[in-house]
Formats: structure tokens, sequence, C-alpha cells
């Protein structure tokens, strides 16, 4: 029943199938294995969807280096318009899985999944500085990437 919703969340923090399959996998492990856990209060699907967030978290600090820093006064200011407004999912999964895992994973933390930068900060291990700064590049380089995307399209039209 779970296994679609939680495939797509783990794509998104992902970089290929096997490896969000794995997170997946893992995390439904970890869900059956401390269900006895889940005090009632809340979603089940809310705790749930923790639970694997948490696991996809784990396997991409364990597979790759989030302690990138950036200053926030290195960055140009951000326009206000968003990234995702007129963007299909397959190709907001698509750009995602091109990004690097630092963006990817900061993106999916605070634009998808609703998480504060203090939060965010806390489970990466990372200063609040360095989660505002990797959303900002997250966001320019998706622009870049749907620009490039777009040129693309109209070269092939």
């Amino acid at each position: 029943m779970y296994a679609p919703l939680f495939m797509s969340i783990a794509m998104r923090y992902m970089k290929n199938f096997e490896a969000a399959e794995d997170v997946m996998v893992m995390g439904f492990f970890k869900i059956f294995d401390n269900i006895n856990k889940y005090k009632g209060e809340g979603s089940f699907e809310g705790w749930m969807k923790r639970i694997l967030v948490n696991e996809a978290l784990m396997q991409i600090r364990k597979h790759n280096n989030l302690r990138m820093t950036v200053e926030l006064s290195d960055i140009d200011k951000p326009d206000n318009s968003s990234v995702i407004d007129d963007i299909a999912y397959e190709e907001l999964v698509a750009i995602l899985s091109d990004l690097p895992p630092g963006y990817r994973t900061i993106f999916n933390m605070y634009v998808i999944e609703g998480y504060k930068h203090r939060e965010i900060a806390e489970a990466l291990k990372i200063s609040i500085n360095t989660s505002k700064s990797q959303l900002i590049l997250a966001k320019k380089k998706m622009r870049e990437l749907l620009k490039k995307k777009e040129y693309s399209r109209a070269n092939i039209s």
C-alpha cells in the first residue's frame, strides 16, 4: 500500500533507482522493527515517512560528503520565483537526480518535506547557514538545468 509513495520519496533523495529501492526496503524494515515505538500521536503515515527520510539521510551521509560550506555573502541573491511552480513531478525527480547530493538533500528536506533550516542543520550536522546556502545553490543549479532542458527542446522542434 505504501510502497509507491515511499519509492517516490526515496527517488527524490537518491541518485538512482537501485539506491532508492535499498532505502525503501531498509525503511520498511525499520518501520516493522520499531512499530511498537509508534505512540499513536500524529499520523502513522507521517511517522513512517520520517523513518524513510531518516534512512535516506543516513545513506547519503554514509556515501557522500554533505559538509559543503559556502558563505552566504558569496552567493547572488535569489530571485523570488519558485523553481517548481510549473514543473511536472517526473521532470522534478529527473532534475533532482542531476543535483549534487548536498543540494538534492537540502532541497528535498526544505522545499518538499517542509523542514526548517534549523531542523535540517541538526539532522545533517551542518550549520544553518550551510543549509541556507545549499538551498540557494540548489535552486540556482535547478534553474540552469531547466534552461538547458528548454534550450534542448527548442533546438529539437
